[in-house]
């Protein structure tokens, strides 16, 4: 009888040993090595077929119809335009943020045109889908419901049904005969999407596969799974508020610095065409110090959001330094060219800075607004209700120019402000009628145009 060989395989990276150790030299987890038995894997070209054939670029032919919108302009933007024909797509989140929903909400327009989709729920029974089927009012003939974790079972009901779009919920839930380890360890997770993106390529299908995210962040599974797929989007947002946002952290058939923004009702998820107005609309009319109105970019859009500081004096040695929605390091930049070009003494003061909205901010024209809502907070006066920020700050405190300006202006404009603060221009801008423009060389000339009294 032959010896059963088996390996050791760190479920948070995917090493693998031959013995076991307590902590894995790759990631430094501890305890995260399970054991496994080796088995050899069917060969997937036995199970698809394989019709395509070597011929050059220029023969290739890209029509209109090699995209499929999902009806959601706010998932298409992200997607850069739509599903691609014959792309494996990753959609991951936190657990409660809406992944289902926005997939099933998805499905129930696709199947309108005419298209078919074979939704396979691993974690559920087709009737728990159908309640949220009703909720989400999506009903349609050509929405298939399949109650499977087998991926060769799967596979089965592709050949019969012939699908254009498959849904996986969720790819921890399914497995393979092929692999004795249980479903959701490394080696499933990854010969299960093998065989999905060979679906996907060989059959021309539209692959969505839904994934859970971990305690820090992470798609549960190995890093090679977002590798083996075409587009990863995170689904984001605090489970306790209604905003969703929608990021792209890979793309292959588009950008990624797109974003779109969702919102939470009983009904199911709606789009918000204008984000800008959601992230401001519970902003009163009466600023308080500290408080400042920042345009910044996703990709193609421009976004104002409001940025909160909260400067207090503190009895401890070490002042503490906290950063909601912006990157630490960025805020400690700030404070010291505020310290050192301004004068302002934050050494023995606490600093706190907020994003409203819950949105994170990681480009450099935020830079400005930033340094604004700390240096009136901490002089107690009251940055100008309807004035918005927008520049770079250099470490000698000079303003610096940013990408998409006058998109920025454009946005500011139509939500009815009247003054924009931005770097001084080496190009000549379109005269703006309803909004007065301040350009700014220095740090100090910008905190000198945006206060006014208390």
């Amino acid at each position: 009888m032959a010896k059963v060989k088996t390996r050791w395989v760190c479920q948070n990276c995917g090493y693998e040993t031959l013995k076991y150790i307590g902590k894995c030299p790759d990631c430094g987890s501890w305890g995260t090595l399970v054991e496994e038995v080796e088995s050899k894997s069917e060969n997937v070209s036995n199970i698809i077929n394989d019709d395509s054939k070597v011929c050059l670029i220029n023969e290739i032919e890209v029509t209109e119809s090699i995209r499929l919108q999902s009806e959601f302009e706010e998932l298409d933007r992200v997607l850069g335009g739509g599903f691609v024909q014959g792309s494996l797509v990753l959609l991951a989140g936190d657990p409660g943020i809406g992944k289902s929903t926005l997939i099933l909400q998805t499905a129930g327009n696709i199947c309108k045109k005419n298209k078919k989709l074979l939704y396979v729920c691993a974690e559920e029974s087709g009737s728990q889908v159908k309640l949220r089927a009703q909720r989400l009012n999506v009903n349609s003939d050509n929405l298939y419901v399949y109650s499977q974790t087998n991926v060769e079972a799967v596979i089965n009901q592709i050949d019969n049904i012939k699908p254009e779009i498959l849904v996986i919920d969720s790819i921890q839930s399914i497995y393979t005969s092929n692999i004795t380890s249980s479903s959701g360890s490394v080696s499933q997770i990854r010969e299960c999407t093998n065989i999905l993106m060979d679906i996907a390529k060989n059959k021309n299908i539209t692959v969505i596969v839904i994934g859970h995210v971990t305690k820090d962040g992470n798609i549960a599974g190995p890093k090679v799974l977002e590798h083996m797929v075409d587009t990863v989007i995170y689904f984001e947002g605090d489970k306790y508020k209604s905003q969703r946002l929608l990021r792209s952290i890979k793309n292959r058939f588009g950008s990624t610095n797109e974003i779109g923004v969702f919102n939470m009702v009983d009904s199911g998820l709606e789009e918000v065409k204008n984000p800008s107005e959601l992230f401001m609309k519970e902003r009163t009319e009466i600023s308080a110090p500290g408080s400042v109105i920042i345009a910044t970019s996703e990709g193609t859009r421009a976004l104002l959001v409001e940025v909160q500081a909260l400067v207090g004096t503190t009895s401890y040695p070490a002042p503490r330094r906290v950063a909601t929605g912006i990157e630490f390091n960025r805020l400690l930049q700030i404070i010291a060219v505020l310290e050192k070009r301004i004068g302002l003494n934050l050494s023995k003061h606490d600093v706190y800075v907020n994003v409203i909205g819950g949105i994170e901010i990681d480009e450099p024209a935020a830079d400005l607004g930033i340094a604004l809502a700390i240096a009136t907070c901490f002089r107690d006066v009251v940055v100008d209700n309807d004035c918005v920020i927008i520049g770079e700050i250099g470490l000698s405190g000079e303003i610096r120019n940013v990408s998409n300006i006058e998109k920025r202006i454009y946005e500011a404009q139509k939500l009815g402000f009247k003054k924009a603060i931005i770097p001084k221009q080496s190009k000549k801008l379109q005269d703006y009628k309803d909004i007065q423009i301040i350009q700014v060389s220095r740090l100090m000339e910008a905190i000198s145009a945006c206060v006014s009294k208390k």
